[in-house]
């Protein structure tokens, strides 16, 4: 994994094979692996920054940012995933390091809310999320909503 790339795109600065690229692995992590069904194209792309990382043209981690006002008051960080191929590797840490930074340099806030599945928790408290009393279920699986000031 010594060929990393990172990048930031808007949905308009992405190419049709990089949205392809990141729809795929979208749809193998959470509807294959998770076996979750559920609509992943939810009209949240246009009004995203998309953040990933590739090694040799294949995504090993991505994310979506949101500015303040479009999935909750606060600026947010939503479609986090790791690839099968950048799993164990300090990857996904990267990936949420990065996010929070891209969200204080470009929309000069630290305040962050997310919807986090119950199994990371710990993994995002370590970036400064607390969770809040806001417990539920999306698309049957347990989240938290997390908040970062």
């Amino acid at each position: 994994m010594n060929n990393i790339v990172w990048k930031i795109k808007s949905f308009d600065e992405l190419s049709v094979p990089e949205l392809y690229t990141i729809i795929k692995a979208r749809i193998s992590v959470f509807v294959v692996e998770q076996n979750c069904p559920y609509h992943d194209l939810d009209d949240y792309d246009q009004i995203a920054l998309h953040l990933w990382a590739e090694n040799e043209g294949k995504i090993v981690a991505y994310c979506r940012l949101f500015d303040r006002g479009i999935k909750y008051h606060e600026t947010s960080i939503g479609r986090v995933l790791t690839t099968d191929l950048g799993r164990g590797k300090g990857i996904g840490k990267l990936l949420i390091k990065f996010a929070v930074e891209t969200i204080e340099n470009r929309y000069k806030t630290s305040s962050i809310r997310i919807s986090a599945q119950d199994y990371l928790l710990k993994f995002y408290s370590d970036y400064g999320f607390q969770t809040t009393d806001k417990k539920y279920l999306e698309d049957n699986l347990p989240h938290t909503e997390m908040f970062r000031l």
